[in-house]
Order: C-alpha cells, then sequence, then structure tokens
C-alpha cells in the first residue's frame, strides 16, 4: 500500500496514494488506522484523492477509521472523494455515518471546530 502521513498536534492526515481501494489494500488501511490510533491519535483524515475506485471491503476499512476515532472520543473525516467513491458511500448510506469534508482545508477545520467544543 502506498501513502503518506502527516502527523499533527490534533490529527494525523493519511493519504492513500492508490487508485483502487479494494481487497488488496484494505487489510493495510485498516491495520495503519489501528496504529494510529494506538499511538494516541484520535482524529484521522483520510485524504482519497488519488482513489478511483472502492469497493465493499474498502468501505470496510473506511468504516473501521471512523469507528476506531469515535471510540477515542475522536473525529474521523474522509476528503478528496472522486464520484465513484462518493456515489458507492451515498447509495450504501454511509454519507449519514461518515463526516465527509469537500476539501483537506475543510476537514482540518471540522476537526479543530470539534476540538474546541470538547
Amino acid at each position: 500500500m502506498h501513502y503518506s502521513l502527516d502527523k499533527k498536534d490534533k490529527y494525523a492526515v493519511l493519504k492513500l496514494h492508490e487508485q483502487k481501494l479494494n481487497t488488496l489494500i484494505s487489510a493495510e488501511l485498516k491495520s495503519e488506522m489501528l496504529i494510529i490510533n494506538s499511538q494516541g491519535i484520535r482524529n484521522i483524515i483520510l485524504d482519497l484523492t488519488d482513489t478511483m475506485y472502492c469497493d465493499s471491503s474498502g468501505l470496510s476499512a473506511i468504516l473501521v477509521g471512523n469507528r476506531v476515532c469515535r471510540n477515542a472520543n475522536g473525529n474521523f473525516v474522509v476528503t478528496g472523494l472522486s464520484d465513484a467513491v462518493q456515489k458507492l458511500i451515498t447509495i450504501s448510506q454511509l454519507d449519514q455515518v461518515l463526516t465527509i469534508a469537500a476539501s483537506l482545508d475543510e476537514a482540518v477545520q471540522t476537526i479543530n471546530g470539534d476540538e474546541i467544543k470538547q
């Protein structure tokens, strides 16, 4: 799996550098998000700008990220969705469960805004 990780004070940005988020990638993505969370980072931004395709195992990985952040009283924000990935999330009705930001800046503002409330 190709990705970059940018750790900040209040959050980490995990940018996936893969065109497909499928069975070949999802297990490693789940593991990476669990590792990030175990290091005390409770807010994760998953940037899928480079990802054009996602299947059910990819959605499962995204939901794992959402769950680990929520369990740590943190936030999980997904950004950079292609039309195809956005459509899959909407069809799966996960747009009602996930926090989706239109841009990385908006995702950071979401994290920072929620941090102030807590």
